[in-house]
């Protein structure tokens, strides 16, 4: 590994701490809920199992090949197999954060909005953040079936929801697929906190995000 891998390796490691500090401090994770992880030139690191985000040290966040085979570091999480999923299909992803955020389960057990868009366009920076959010209906932790589907979500989406489990975000870099999740957590705290139900913005508001910023919705 090259000096400059190297230090990219090391920056990553460090981010995945800092994030995963910042979702436990928010409790959007509790306990050893949760997993993080963030792509490299020679595989990609993710959280050990059954750690807690907010304890994380860098030295021992499992590294994998592209094969997702484990090389260094602690055992991976259980949930090796949906983050490959999305690094294998989609190119652009070199991040993926999911927890267990008590609103967006409550909202799985309350009922979604609709399966295709677990939340209605109700705020713009959820529009533009976020984007469409679909439901998994309910697989253990580490069901390959849950894989299986994000394999053909990883370019149609930037999220998805689990049932009863909670959501799985991906991005860019680690801290823009943690702030899209965060910005999907309190979309659903609003939802499920206002009654009556708000309206969604209107087909002119979004229209309008979508030209000046460039919205996928």
């Amino acid at each position: 590994m090259s000096s400059s891998q190297q230090a990219t390796e090391n920056a990553l490691r460090e981010e995945i701490v800092r994030i995963g500090a910042d979702l436990y401090q928010r409790r959007y994770t509790v306990g050893s809920s949760g997993n993080i992880s963030a792509r490299l030139v020679d595989g990609w690191l993710i959280t050990p199992t059954d750690a807690c985000l907010g304890h994380l040290d860098p030295a021992t966040i499992s590294k994998v090949d592209p094969s997702g085979n484990w090389l260094s570091g602690d055992k991976p999480s259980k949930t090796l197999q949906l983050h490959r999923a999305i690094y294998d299909n989609n190119s652009e992803m070199h991040a993926v954060v999911h927890t267990h955020s008590t609103h967006l389960v409550a909202l799985t057990l309350d009922g979604v909005w609709h399966n295709d868009d677990v939340l209605p366009p109700i705020t713009p920076y959820y529009v533009m953040k976020v984007g469409h959010v679909p439901l998994m209906p309910y697989h253990r932790p580490g069901d390959p079936a849950v894989a299986e589907r994000l394999r053909e979500l990883a370019t149609r989406t930037r999220a998805v929801l689990l049932e009863r489990l909670g959501p799985v975000v991906w991005g860019a870099t680690v801290s823009q697929a943690a702030w899209a999740l965060e910005e999907l957590e309190e979309t659903a705290r609003l939802w499920l906190m206002t009654n009556p139900k708000p309206a969604p913005l209107d087909e002119r508001h979004i229209e309008e995000l979508r030209t000046v910023f460039g919205a996928k919705w």
